[in-house]
């Protein structure tokens, strides 16, 4: 289920969400070790960007479980040694499963495919995954192997359906093209700049200019016009057709742009600039004395485009060929927000798969392998360590259980059922939540990433580490201000 996260500050902003990092961020904690929580699925989320609840969820259950061994005069050292044991054993036991499909591209996009659709499953998304997991794979597939996100880029239009969102090959600015400039321009070749394109007043704060006559006025403003008049020429004589700044461009600069035949673009957002210089394979300038020293960018075409009421910029054919733009489209900002973070989540785990390309079954099988192994490992341990493994084993089934229980269904009943059927060789059974059994997780095509996985296990158990170290909360004193005076 969702949840609403209200602002109590001005505006009382509100933010609809499941997505465990975003939560968690926003909530007010005074708890040290709590916080030692928020951390971990901060990371997580920058790290893979999914599992963010995981971790948490499984970091929870390892200390629940070491509450109950420090109640029975276990020392917390043990519990963290037979803890370190039984991670090590569940890791492993990981890597005898995966299955790397990287060799033949058809079943790793097959792979891709259906991480996707496990990624968005839990998402606004869920009831269009199948075309929003085909937006994600393409628009990674073009990065060629990078984790660098910042050439995908996502744009929100509110109005029409989710199902409306598309993948546009190319750069889409939103701006509109100002008046008396060209509409289109092919072979472009583009300045990013972020100069002071208004008129030049004498930016000095304070400052006071007195004339004794209207006709000196008149003198100061032509002088003016001539000093923007020269920094345009020397911004034409860059041999451009299209200037886009990231600051504003008055009607006097815009009026000689236009003369020119050159397409001036004002007030571009930072991240709009910086990502189209990416993109276009440019620089961002602010000085033009030297126009060998400004690396232009380019394009095949600038046009017009519009999306719903909206007019903007499309940059099409541009150097960066792994550059694509998704335009999301929905029923309103906080549906469209909501749509970006798990489209986001979705797109860093592609992007990670593709470099780490081992592929785990979804739906609880990992959890049930790993408490499996991690148990068979407590039964040879001899001495209280035993007792750490055995209830490390049953912190992995939390996951499992809440999985069960998020849907609604018999999670005590479903989960002996699971740890029946994997008693038996090759077993690839996992929870069905849309059956409400136990159900093939091959066959149903649920997949996740053995990175997510890995991250979740190993993050989690540090953590819970980290806090049983703890035997004392101090609160120190507020630091002593200098005495300045």
């Amino acid at each position: 289920m969702d949840k609403i996260l209200q602002s109590t500050g001005r505006g009382h902003s509100v933010t609809v969400t499941n997505d465990g990092a975003t939560i968690l961020k926003s909530l007010h904690i005074d708890n040290a070790a709590a916080k030692v929580l928020v951390d971990i699925s901060k990371v997580q989320d920058d790290e893979v960007g999914d599992g963010t609840t995981s971790v948490v969820v499984l970091a929870g259950e390892l200390l629940r479980e070491a509450e109950k061994l420090v109640a029975a005069k276990i020392h917390p050292m043990t519990i963290i040694s037979g803890y370190r044991m039984a991670a090590e054993c569940a890791r492993d036991a990981l890597l005898n499963k995966v299955v790397d499909n990287k060799a033949d591209s058809e079943k790793f996009k097959s792979d891709l495919m259906k991480i996707a659709m496990t990624t968005l499953s839990s998402k606004i998304l869920s009831q269009d995954k199948e075309h929003f997991a085909q937006l994600a794979v393409d628009a990674v597939m073009r990065l060629q192997g990078s984790t660098n996100l910042e050439s995908i880029q996502i744009i929100k239009k509110p109005g029409g359906s989710l199902k409306d969102s598309f993948l546009d090959e190319g750069f889409i600015l939103d701006k509109k093209i100002g008046l008396g400039q060209p509409k289109r321009i092919e072979n472009a070749k583009i300045l990013v700049a972020n100069t002071a394109m208004d008129t030049d007043k004498v930016k000095i704060y304070g400052a006071r200019v007195r004339v004794d006559s209207m006709s000196k006025v008149a003198e100061i403003e032509g002088a003016e016009k001539e000093k923007m008049r020269e920094k345009v020429k020397k911004i034409i004589g860059h041999g451009i057709n299209c200037f886009v700044n990231r600051q504003l461009i008055y009607n006097f600069p815009e009026e000689l742009f236009a003369d020119a035949g050159i397409l001036a673009i004002e007030h571009a957002d930072f991240d709009g600039i910086e990502r189209l210089a990416l993109v276009t394979g440019g620089e961002i300038a602010s000085t033009f004395d030297n126009p060998e020293s400004v690396k232009l960018g380019q394009c095949d075409l600038i046009e017009e485009i519009m999306i719903g009421e909206d007019k903007l910029i499309h940059f099409s054919g541009v150097a960066l060929g792994q550059a694509c733009t998704i335009v999301l489209r929905g029923a309103s900002h906080h549906v469209l927000d909501e749509a970006e973070r798990s489209l986001h989540d979705a797109l860093c785990v592609l992007s990670q798969t593709v470099n780490d390309s081992r592929v785990l079954l979804g739906g609880g099988w990992p959890e049930m392998i790993m408490a499996k192994e991690v148990d068979v490992l407590a039964k040879k341990t001899p001495g209280k360590k035993s007792h750490a493994i055995e209830a490390f084993s049953r912190a992995l089934l939390a996951i499992p259980t809440i999985i069960a229980d998020n849907a609604g269904l018999d999670s005590a009943e479903l989960v002996a059922q699971l740890r029946a059927e994997h008693h038996k060789e090759g077993c690839t059974a996992g929870i069905d939540v849309i059956s409400g059994t136990v159900g093939d997780m091959a066959e149903r095509g649920i997949s996740e990433a053995f990175k997510v996985k890995q991250a979740v296990l190993l993050s989690a158990t540090e953590a819970a580490e980290m806090i049983l170290r703890v035997d004392e909360i101090i609160t120190c004193a507020p630091r002593q201000r200098e005495n300045r005076m």
